[in-house]
């Protein structure tokens, strides 16, 4: 019931290695599951994390370069071998249903499943799922094409009911859930009125994962991830090609580090390492970069499931 858990499958950048896939992650919520960008090969990470292909219901793009998302064919393929039913959805900017539509069309004919397009403005924080227990939101990033990230926000829980308390004051069952909810309870025959917090405890805190990625160094998502438990965000490159950072689009370790310092998060992971990092095996070096201003952080790895 109160899953929420993060399975890395692939956390490198443009240039596929042996050590490494294009981005590609699972956030399952409660049993629900929702692919994170859908990186080259994204089956393969998929079967080795053990992950039920059928149970993905909604994959989110955040940009259109091709290591983001250049696996959704090969996948939705996959699917229709399968012989996968019911929906699924793809929340992308709106040029993705013209590139991909045509493709499916071409590779994956007559598929058993609905695969339904729903548009975004990158440009724009709004919500692009919402149900009962969870809210999904884009932020709004700064790269070389438009591209978005996403805020998982699980929505407030219920208070804790004090069942003995409400045993004592003979409160029928009927009005627990009302009460979990808020509600005070008025006696029916003396009128009293009891207050919700003499029949309840304080909630569970609620959770929240935001990803961003592909990304330069911008303060302007802070307000949106403020305070988040797990905060992905892209490290491409160390602290000494900070210009290069700069001119292509994205973040360092360092910069990754300092908007989860400001944003007053709960962990840190950072990804989406440059090849040449990759090459080198130097991950570990920003990872002392990063932690240097933001202790609490990780080093991304493929198979890696992170509790919320």
């Amino acid at each position: 019931m109160d899953c929420f858990k993060v399975t890395i499958l692939g956390c490198g950048s443009a240039k596929p290695t042996l050590r490494h896939s294009p981005t590609a992650q699972i956030v399952n919520f409660r049993g629900n599951l929702f692919m994170v960008d859908c990186g080259e090969g994204v089956q393969i990470g998929l079967a080795r994390n053990r992950v039920p292909f059928g149970r993905i219901g909604h994959i989110l793009l955040s940009h259109l370069h091709g290591d983001h998302c250049l696996g959704l064919v090969g996948f939705i393929s996959t699917l229709g071998l399968g012989q996968r039913t019911g929906e699924i959805v793809i929340h992308a900017q709106e040029d993705a249903e013209r590139i991909f539509q045509p493709l499916f069309d071409y590779f994956c004919p007559n598929l058993s499943m609905k695969v339904t397009f729903q548009s975004f403005d990158p440009q724009q924080s709004e919500v692009i799922y919402e149900d009962d227990s969870l809210l999904i939101k884009t932020i709004p990033l700064h790269h070389r094409v438009p591209t978005a990230g996403f805020l998982f926000q699980e929505k407030p829980r219920d208070r804790h009911l004090l069942i003995e308390k409400c045993e004592e004051l003979g409160i029928p069952f009927a009005y627990f859930r009302g009460i979990k909810k808020g509600n005070d309870w008025t006696h029916p025959q003396t009128g009293e009125v009891f207050a919700n917090e003499v029949l309840t405890s304080e909630a569970t805190p609620s959770k929240s994962y935001a990803f961003c990625s592909d990304t330069m160094y911008a303060e302007s998502i802070v307000p949106i991830i403020k305070g988040c438990d797990l905060l992905y965000h892209e490290a491409t490159y160390g602290d000494a090609d900070k210009v290069k950072a700069y001119q292509r689009g994205h973040s360092t370790s360092v910069e990754a580090a300092t908007i989860a310092r400001k944003a007053e998060v709960g962990r840190l992971v950072i990804g989406h390492y440059s090849s040449q990092i990759m090459m080198s095996e130097q991950e570990e070096s920003l990872l002392s970069e990063a932690q240097a201003v933001f202790p609490n952080t990780m080093l991304g790895k493929e198979q890696m499931v992170i509790d919320v």
